[in-house]
Order: C-alpha cells, then structure tokens, then sequence
C-alpha cells in the first residue's frame, strides 16, 4: 500500500511554479507552514497529514487532508471511522467502490511525492524500505478528493485519497504482508501522462490504462531504520538514510 511517504514542500510546488504560480518561493513557502503544509520527511496517512493536490491542468493547488471522507458521511462519527480506510484507494475498484466512485468519476487529482516507504515482513519482524525514482527527482501519483462539509462546524473540508495498484517485481520482493493480497503501490504516472489522469475528457477505459506499476528500473530502494513505533526516527530528515540490518538480507 501507502501509508508513509516523503513530499518535501518544494516539490509538492515544482508542478505550480512551472505553471507560473507562486513566484514569491519564501512567501508562499511561509503562508503555507501557516495552513499546515510542511516537509514531510516520513510522515504517516495516520496522522492526516495536509499536502497540495493538483485538481486540475492550470490552477493554483488546493490543500488536502489525507483520507479521503467521501460527501455523503452524514457527521464527524462516521468521518472517524472511515477516514483511515480511504487512504488508498485500489485502482480495480475505484469505479465501483461507494467511497470512491463518485471521486473517480469527476474529483481526480495529482499529488507530488519525493518518495514513499514500504515493510518487508520476515522472521515475525518487519524491515523498512525507502523507494525513490532513480533520478531522485518528484513524482505524481494519481489520487482522487473530496469536498465534506462538517455540520457541526459549518466548515468545509478537502481531502483525498491515493491510488494503488499491483506491485512491480522490486515492490514483489518488498512488500510482502501476508495480511494483504499481493504486493501494492501508488500509481506513479510518467510525467508526460499526469495531466491525462486529471483531464476530464478521459473515459474510464482511458484512466484504467494509467493505472499502471511503474517500471521497477526506473527505481530504487534501500532499508532505512524503523518508521513507526518508539524507536522511529520521526518525522526529520534522517528517515531515508540507509540503515544496515545485519541478519537482513532481500532474496
């Protein structure tokens, strides 16, 4: 699946400033620690962290919270017990899925990752994998969001979701969780192919081709030293180095 990435604040910008938004990079950069969005060195679904997501071709992004709560959640109860459920979104039920089909329908969107971080189960202990592109460049991933208005509150709240697909044969040997069928990913689109998963003109048909694994050797991975529990290094830059565990060794 994914459920801890990185996205450093300014690649979550590079796709708005190529399209000529925020050229003040301190200024927005400052507003935008204001809201809430901050770099995310190793930040987990869990938390909801809030991230840019790009809705559609031209227009500045919008911040979303992660865990997508569909429109129809009558109250925050309800919110509370789906919203760590939508934080992917399996791309062979996107169409059919009640949290999700109405999203992937007309509310698709792109979200800008450095990388994104993955278990290996063996032995009864889990070791943790860093997964970047090669060339340790940004990358979109297709995601779907919502527009929820909290009643109680009367505010309004967008969040989102993002889409996976099968694993490719590196994330085959990674992510194998035996609670889990078959290995997973997010749906890392080829940046000439991005703007075709938010183009509102694309058939389902269209959009099921770009649900895609991205090619495993234009990718790479490395063991990083624990992620979760009391022993994880946090949210700090030092969550992707490379930590060495002796006994561990990926057939």
């Amino acid at each position: 699946m994914c459920y801890n990435v990185k996205a450093l604040l300014e690649s979550q910008l590079k796709r708005a400033r190529k399209q000529g938004h925020y050229q003040d990079a301190q200024d927005i950069q400052l507003k935008l620690f204001d809201m809430g969005v901050t770099n995310l060195y190793q930040s987990s679904g869990f938390t909801h962290p809030k991230m840019l997501i790009y809705i559609d071709q031209d227009s500045e992004p919008l911040v979303g919270i992660w865990g997508l709560i569909p429109h129809w959640v009558k109250d925050n109860a309800q919110k509370v017990k789906l919203w760590n459920t939508t934080l992917n979104a399996r791309g062979e039920s996107i169409f059919e899925k009640p949290s999700f089909r109405d999203a992937a329908k007309s509310k698709r969107c792109l979200i800008y990752l450095d990388g994104f971080y993955e278990h290996h189960h063996l032995g009864g202990k889990t070791y943790p994998f860093f997964i970047r592109k090669q060339d340790s460049e940004p990358f979109a991933v297709a995601g779907l969001w919502s527009e929820w208005m909290d009643r109680e509150n009367k505010s309004k709240l967008i969040t989102f979701s993002i889409v996976t697909t099968i694993g490719n044969p590196m994330m085959a040997k990674i992510h194998n969780n035996p609670k889990l069928e078959g290995p997973r990913m997010p749906v890392i689109l080829p940046e000439e192919l991005a703007d075709h998963w938010i183009d509102p003109g694309k058939s389902q048909k269209e959009l099921n081709e770009l649900l895609l694994p991205f090619p495993e050797e234009l990718l790479t991975a490395h063991t990083v030293y624990h992620i979760a529990g009391k022993d994880s290094k946090g949210n700090v830059p030092a969550a992707e180095e490379e930590f060495i565990y002796p006994e561990f060794k990926l057939n």
